[in-house]
């Protein structure tokens, strides 16, 4: 059982429970499994875990520059073990294991929301996976990994409504 794929005469079933594959371009959302040398091994719910090398990620204040051994021995003020992180696949390797990236700032941390997991294969792929809905204030992350993050939307500073 599954869901039926057909692409001209090519009929082909994708399993219900079946892992994650990732493509170039995808929004997933992973746990941060272990912190290397120069790079972090994530948990992305597919075969192999993903990793995100220390020159992908974007760094606080937007200053893009090289890499330095300092950058190396600040890596746990990024990410730590067991840190939730969206990021987008960058590569995937030729053993399947995936590269991912966080250079923009839509990518990142985390923080105070809900996390939850479902088969990957619910998750359909679209061109936009970060949603928000005003009705009932809610922010929204899909990744086509199955992870699903949802948070309340941050206040935005309002100017001359005595917000600060």
């Amino acid at each position: 059982s599954g869901f039926v794929q057909r692409v001209n005469k090519l009929v082909s079933v994708s399993a219900l429970n079946a892992r994650y594959n990732g493509e170039i371009g995808d929004v997933v959302i992973c746990r941060v499994l272990e912190v290397g040398d120069k790079r972090w091994k994530c948990d992305c719910n597919s075969r192999q875990n993903g990793v995100l090398l220390l020159s992908s990620v974007h760094l606080p204040g937007g200053v893009q520059r090289r890499r330095t051994e300092e950058d190396q021995r600040k890596m746990r003020q990024y990410f730590i073990e067991g840190d939730l992180i969206s990021a987008e696949v960058q590569k995937i390797m030729n053993d399947g294991a995936i590269s991912l990236h966080t250079r923009n700032l839509k990518y990142g941390k985390l923080h105070n929301g809900i996390f939850l997991s479902v088969p990957a294969s619910l998750i359909k792929r679209c061109k936009q996976h970060f949603h928000h809905i005003a009705e009932i204030g809610l922010d929204l992350i899909l990744g086509n990994n199955g992870y699903i993050w949802l948070q309340k939307t941050r206040r935005k500073q309002l100017v001359g409504k005595g917000f600060e």
